[in-house]
């Protein structure tokens, strides 16, 4: 079933930069309107920021490193993500005090990509022993446990909601992405939806709803919600020749980017109705939500001259 729609509210988006930002990218925001993420300097650097609902932006990177990647935030405040490291990458989280903890699971690179309520976080590490990505689950005590979905030759959650359930894909021996959903004590689901070829989960609420794209037959991407009973509907926007859902929040809106027939990326919000929205910041030619929380949608567009600028969207 093809789930479409729209409606008429105005939107209201609001546009940010970091100071000395050339280039600003939002991955992550919570229910109370604080977005995370990281930005690029003239001197080509990465650092971290996070923005509070009053516009107060703050600038952070872990200690001695040049290029740090949050992109993650939970309610509290904590945020998760990675850093360069001096071989691949390193895993960190952000206390809401302001406090880093660096941490790695194995081999020479761990990715952490996203962070529960609980502070439960979730992620990815690199196996040099085994040339091979798994997944990895990592609890506010530091205790952390590796799992691969049966068949995976690597593995990458992109999502945890506050009952401990990831959401993630993985591949397998035929080259091919499958979903996958693994419960707070290890039984992990794989899935697809009907006539996919490449399944890619991105986002999980804490109703265990999980969205996401496939590829079809003819490599055109679809929405996709599949619900806690594991029924999957399949959506886009009308117009559109490609859609990518990234986030969902506690309510069931959905936020995501779309392609037009001219090859220019919008974005999207669809309320747990099934009703869409299309919208662009002013001067954007190519609009990328990321994430979603209490309706706000967090994300970046990039302007005429390719400058990328953060932006949250209400309605």
């Amino acid at each position: 079933m093809v789930v479409s729609g729209s409606w008429a509210f105005a939107d209201t988006i609001v546009t940010f930069d970091p100071s000395g930002s050339v280039d600003t990218y939002p991955y992550g925001i919570n229910t109370v309107g604080t977005a995370t993420g990281y930005y690029k300097d003239s001197g080509g650097l990465y650092h971290g920021f996070l923005r509070t609902a009053d516009g107060t932006i703050t600038s952070f990177d872990v200690s001695g490193t040049k290029y740090t990647y949050p992109v993650s935030i939970n309610g509290a405040g904590v945020i998760a993500g990675y850093y360069q490291a001096s071989s691949g990458y390193g895993g960190f989280f952000r206390a809401s005090d302001g406090t880093i903890n660096t941490f790695d699971v194995s081999g020479d690179s761990t990715t952490p990509i996203a962070v529960n309520g609980k502070g439960v976080i979730t992620g990815s590490y690199f196996d040099t022993s085994g040339n091979m990505w798994h997944a990895f689950v990592r609890k506010a005590d530091g205790t952390t446990k590796s799992f691969d979905p049966s068949g995976s030759i690597a593995s990458f959650p992109f999502g945890i909601n506050n009952k401990g359930v990831i959401a993630g894909e993985y591949l397998d021996s035929q080259d091919i992405y499958h979903g996958f959903v693994r419960t707070a004590t290890g039984t992990i689901t794989s899935f697809d939806p009907t006539g996919s070829k490449y399944t890619s989960p991105f986002g999980i609420n804490n109703n265990g709803e999980i969205v996401g794209a496939y590829a079809d037959a003819n490599n055109l991407f679809h929405g996709f919600l599949r619900a806690p009973d594991g029924t999957i509907t399949t959506f886009d926007p009308a117009g559109t020749t490609d859609t990518i859902p990234l986030g969902i929040d506690s309510k069931g809106a959905v936020t995501g980017y779309y392609g037009d027939s001219n090859h220019v990326t919008h974005g999207f919000v669809m309320t747990a109705t099934g009703k869409i929205k299309t919208f662009d910041p002013s001067g954007s030619t190519y609009t990328r939500p990321q994430a979603i929380a209490a309706g706000t949608a967090s994300g970046y567009y990039n302007d005429s001259s390719n400058v990328a600028h953060g932006f949250l969207r209400t309605r």
